[in-house]
């Protein structure tokens, strides 16, 4: 069946051949895209990839982690404390995931809890009462899902997280290591600068919760996460993330220890500029920056075309024809005998 039509392509006229060929390339071009994003996916879950204990052993001069949100408890999930970084002192807040099952399960998978979010939070209002510059490392799949996170508020720490970090005093830096998924990430996100490392995904949805709405089965996952261009580049192109930080060879987890020394550059490239900044200022561009995401043009309606009155059938034109032959006959005159006399000018 191949061959047969091979043949009939190699004779067919040179018009139809060329039109076949864009389409071709266009469909190949498509399935080298959503296997290229696919694979980055991959690559930002990889089980090995650095967290940001692991950064931060390599970034950091020194690094004192604090716990608990001073309401509830302490979610490991979310790592916050102060660090020394290229000379600058910074607030960190993190999202950490395990590198065993017995780790995962301590850390939830790094899927914070309600209080892991409060942490992160009175990490950031100290950081702002005490003039230092706030780094945030995003490497979650989506805040936690379950009846204990929406009983202690879960939306609502999000929602205030998120507030804070639009106004908060200070410079933000934040850094996209892995996935970036949902609210969870968005919720220690908002920065003054975006960077990512070059397979860091950051999407509003994860590919398979994408495909299970539109596609009905997790299946076309892939062909989800290619529309939803949420790769560190396509994220760029969008204006969402400011800088792609290139990885090794064959990924940030095949070297942790060059990934930690190329962010920490980036980093402290950026809050050299940032703490020259006016804290006003500041505050005002995050403000104009997250107002400017997702811009849209507003096009004016054209003008309706009247519809075409429908064309009376048979019975309508015969009923018109009856009723105007109808209306041309004369009134009769009256007959009968006058009821009132005749005026004196009659007579």
């Amino acid at each position: 069946m191949v061959d047969r039509f091979r043949r009939r392509d190699a004779t067919a006229p040179e018009g139809e051949a060329t039109d076949a060929a864009p389409a071709a390339e266009a469909q190949d071009t498509i399935v080298d895209r959503k296997a290229e994003v696919w694979g980055r996916v991959q690559l930002a879950r990889n089980l090995r990839r650095p967290r940001i204990l692991e950064l931060l052993a390599v970034m950091a001069d020194e690094f004192i982690e604090l716990h608990g949100d001073r309401v509830f408890g302490d979610d490991e999930a979310i790592v916050a404390g102060l660090a020394t970084i290229g000379g600058h002192r910074v607030a960190v807040v993190g999202q950490q995931k395990g590198a065993d099952t017995e780790e995962n399960v301590r850390r939830n998978f790094g899927m914070p809890h309600p209080e892991g979010y409060r942490k992160a939070m009175r990490i950031m209002e100290l950081a702002e009462r005490s003039g230092l510059p706030v780094v945030t490392f995003v490497d979650v799949p989506g805040a936690h899902p379950g009846p204990e996170s929406e009983e202690r508020g879960i939306a609502e720490a999000i929602a205030r997280s998120v507030g804070l970090m639009t106004r908060l005093r200070t410079p933000i830096v934040t850094v996209i290591t892995g996935e970036g998924g949902s609210g969870g990430a968005l919720a220690i996100a908002v920065g003054d600068v975006v960077l990512a490392l070059e397979n860091a995904v950051y999407s509003v949805i994860s590919p398979e919760g994408c495909a299970s709405i539109l596609w009905r089965t997790t299946d076309e996952a892939a062909t989800a996460a290619l529309a939803m261009r949420m790769s560190a580049q396509d994220q760029q192109a969008l204006g969402v993330v400011d800088e792609v930080i290139p990885e090794p060879a064959e990924g940030a987890h095949t070297d942790p220890a060059e990934t930690g020394k190329r962010l920490k550059a980036a980093i402290v490239r950026e809050l050299d500029r940032l703490v020259e900044i006016p804290t006003a200022e500041l505050v005002e561009r995050r403000y104009a920056r997250y107002r400017a995401l997702g811009p849209y043009d507003e096009i004016a309606a054209p003008e309706p075309v009247p519809p075409v009155p429908p064309r009376p059938g048979l019975a309508d034109r015969l009923r018109g024809l009856f009723e105007a032959g109808t209306r041309a006959i004369p009134a009769p005159l009256p007959v009968g005998r006058r009821q009132d006399p005749p005026a004196r000018e009659d007579v």
